[in-house]
């Protein structure tokens, strides 16, 4: 049995943090569906933004959509879903076999709106209906306005993975506006099953230290913050509050590891795949982590309850001069700006691309 398999039968589901066209004409996906025990994937700017400029798969669909009229923001969106669609529809039959719980695809809203609250939930409503398939996510980021977004998108109906989480304050105040969501939807009278997953962020604190303090506490920190969210979630999903609105038919908020790829090339290229081992969490791997941790990753001791050894390790890293709560904002904020920042040279690229098959067409043509 595969280490990834292993994982899956433990109850953490693997999800695939990346998409491309060509990952899902050429077949690959499906392989990692059947070998690797892959139930999911996310997308995010950057994952596009190389897909569209390091390929011409995209050439036909933009050529097409160009004769539409269709240029920036509206031409992008009609890609990813369309990749979205059919991802979504590989990943069906897993996500009716465990009712809804797996098998689902993200999409986010476009970074620009991240501190525009009424237009992060206007969007949130057009992107899902237009995704028009039941297992999609619309991603929504955890910062300030965006927790304000997640509560009305959800009590709206609509299934949000909430990202850019970097700290237990950060994933709390989501799992808050999750809950009110759901709560204000039983006071209405609605449904309460609308699915939500929280991504928390790992290697990106690692990255950020790494330079900062002493080698015996490199690669430590992600790992660390990851176990005291943890702590927090199992403490959240036990709380009275929680468990009244599960026994009104809600469904626990996941918990998602995110950046789980070894940015150290001292470190084990399947360091954080190991350390979150957990039940009732999801794994986002890129390729290349999925396919080491495939080969030769090790399932040991599942993450504590308690969160382990989480608070001895982070007081070390106050000790050598991190503040912690301050660093979790910084990378929020960079975060987002690194996702504004790939959206604009997606929006680039996707122009650069459409002069490219315009000429493409006259040449041919002429």
């Amino acid at each position: 049995m595969k280490p990834t398999q292993e994982l899956y039968e433990l109850g953490q589901s693997i999800w695939l943090d990346n998409i491309t066209r060509g990952l899902l004409t050429g077949g690959t996906l499906d392989r990692y569906i059947k070998d690797f025990s892959v139930t999911g994937l996310t997308s995010n700017p950057t994952i596009f933004n190389h897909a569209i400029k390091k390929s011409h798969d995209y050439d036909h669909a933009i050529r097409q959509k160009l004769t539409e009229d269709k240029s920036g923001e509206e031409l992008l969106f009609d890609l990813e879903l369309e990749d979205l669609r059919q991802a979504a529809d590989l990943f069906r039959p897993i996500h009716d076999k465990t009712s809804g719980v797996d098998g689902w695809v993200s999409l986010e809203v476009s970074p620009m709106l991240a501190n525009d609250t009424d237009g992060t939930i206007a969007a949130a409503k057009a992107l899902h209906a237009n995704a028009a398939r039941p297992n999609v996510f619309i991603k929504i980021p955890g910062t300030k306005e965006g927790v304000a977004a997640i509560e009305e998108s959800v009590f709206a109906g609509v299934p949000i993975n909430v990202t850019l989480l970097f700290s237990c304050e950060q994933y709390l105040a989501s799992a808050e506006a999750y809950l009110r969501g759901i709560e204000r939807r039983l006071v209405a009278g609605l449904k309460s099953d609308i699915p939500s997953v929280a991504s928390l962020f790992v290697s990106r604190w690692d990255v950020a230290v790494a330079d900062k303090v002493p080698e015996t506490l490199r690669g430590q920190l992600g790992i660390a913050v990851a176990q005291r969210t943890y702590r927090a979630y199992r403490e959240t999903l036990d709380s009275p509050r929680w468990q009244r609105i599960f026994n009104a038919g809600a469904r626990p908020q996941r918990l998602l590891w995110a950046s789980t790829g070894t940015k150290d090339p001292k470190a084990s290229d399947v360091s954080y795949a190991e350390a979150l081992t957990a039940p009732l969490t999801i794994n986002t791997l890129p390729d290349a982590t999925l396919k080491a941790f495939a080969d030769h990753g090790k399932i040991g001791q599942m993450m504590s309850e308690d969160g382990g050894d989480c608070e001895t390790v982070l007081a070390k890293f106050g000790e050598a001069g991190i503040d912690i709560d301050g660093l979790a904002d910084q990378l929020q904020k960079e975060g987002a700006e690194k996702f504004v920042k790939s959206w604009n040279e997606l929006i680039e690229s996707t122009a650069s691309k459409s002069v490219e098959v315009t000429k493409v067409s006259s040449i041919a043509g002429g």
